[in-house]
């Protein structure tokens, strides 16, 4: 399955009624198999879940743990970036170089990475004398 596809279905299962701002991600692991997420929101805002953190955890329920390529679209103007905690999440499961692409409804795509949206990532390797 394309991650197009899959993100721009998801997106319509989005439970926004609060923002009325849908969006679905799209994310394709190390095995080739594509898991996808919506934003669900709650009216406690700092309580819902972004659409990349609900792609990834569908993979790691899945029992996989590292994505290859990510596609995220929502219904705005132009492409719209992951939130700082999503990048975040992106980083702990996906190599700097893995390519995302953040797309609108009205096809305008922007490619970019994980290492490039998230820069002096924290990472493992920070923890090694913990």
């Amino acid at each position: 399955m394309a991650l197009k596809d899959a993100a721009l279905s998801v997106r319509e299962n989005a439970y926004a009624p609060y923002s009325n701002f849908k969006v679905g991600a799209a994310i394709r692991s190390s095995t080739g198999v594509v898991y996808s997420g919506c934003n669900v929101e709650n009216v406690a805002y700092p309580e819902g879940t972004c659409a990349e953190a609900g792609a990834i955890a569908a993979m790691v329920a899945a029992g996989e743990k590292e994505l290859t390529e990510v596609y995220v679209v929502a219904s705005s103007p132009q492409p719209v970036p992951p939130c700082g905690g999503c990048r975040q999440k992106l980083a702990e499961f996906g190599k700097r170089e893995v390519k995302v692409i953040l797309a609108t409804m009205d096809g305008a795509e922007f490619e970019t990475t994980i290492g490039q949206l998230l820069p002096g990532a924290f990472g493992a390797s920070h923890m090694e004398d913990v």
